[in-house]
């Protein structure tokens, strides 16, 4: 069946000598893998994998048959071009820390488009934006909201935040609760759009820690979640 899918690139693999497995998120079917043959046979061919650098917004012509795992693309262009995503060095180490989580959580093979649109739209905001340090930090927070574990806003004034039940509690319960600087910024950002991001200060310690506990958040709510291999690389540019 051939249609047109509006996509998103997680990730791609060699398979073969010549041939690519990438792998997106996409607005009519979640996710999908897509082979393509020979693609790196040829000058063309290679030319043609720069359209599938990760998390490219992409316009694809599928043939898509339920019954395979891996479907096949006829033609493909992109959806929206970036104008510093790729090229700027920070923007990339976001790019390929925030591909990799996105791959690693997003599994289901059935339309998600409020989830699409959110992803879309983020990176969007990303790409045109100037300050931008702390975008993956509720980029992930955000994200928690749609993948079913969003921390529960109501008693957020208590001193306590439980990681494992997800709520705000008035005493400490151990190894899951969490307060001091962690718990400041959590609520800071729970109340915050991407718009609002550039007035929220914090150095590169409160950063890494953050994103540490966010991260150990995502494993206890996902079955299976890893620590992204590229989590160092973003900590060293940031630093």
């Amino acid at each position: 069946m051939l249609t047109k899918n509006n996509s998103i690139v997680l990730s791609k693999l060699k398979y073969r000598d010549y041939d690519l497995i990438v792998k997106c998120y996409t607005q009519q079917r979640g996710v999908v893998s897509y082979l393509l043959r020979g693609v790196l046979k040829s000058k063309k061919g290679k030319t043609k994998t720069v359209y599938f650098q990760a998390l490219s917004q992409l316009q694809i012509d599928e043939n898509y048959k339920p019954n395979q795992s891996l479907h096949s693309i006829k033609e493909v262009k992109l959806n929206y071009i970036y104008k510093s995503l790729h090229t700027n060095i920070y923007k990339s180490a976001i790019v390929l820390f925030l591909s990799e989580v996105l791959s690693n959580v997003l599994k289901e093979e059935e339309k998600n488009e409020d989830l699409f649109n959110y992803i879309e739209t983020a990176l969007q905001y990303l790409d045109n934006e100037n300050q931008f340090s702390n975008f993956h930090l509720l980029f992930l927070l955000k994200l928690t909201r749609y993948l079913g574990f969003q921390p529960e806003n109501l008693n957020s004034n208590y001193p306590f935040f439980n990681l494992k039940s997800g709520v705000f509690e008035a005493t400490n319960n151990g190894i899951y609760s969490i307060s001091g600087e962690n718990l400041t910024l959590l609520k800071r950002l729970l109340g915050i759009n991407f718009d609002a991001l550039s007035f929220v200060k914090i150095n590169a310690k409160q950063r890494q820690e953050f994103l540490n506990m966010l991260l150990y958040y995502f494993e206890l709510h996902l079955g299976g979640f890893k620590k992204p291999k590229s989590l160092q690389v973003l900590n060293d540019v940031f630093h």
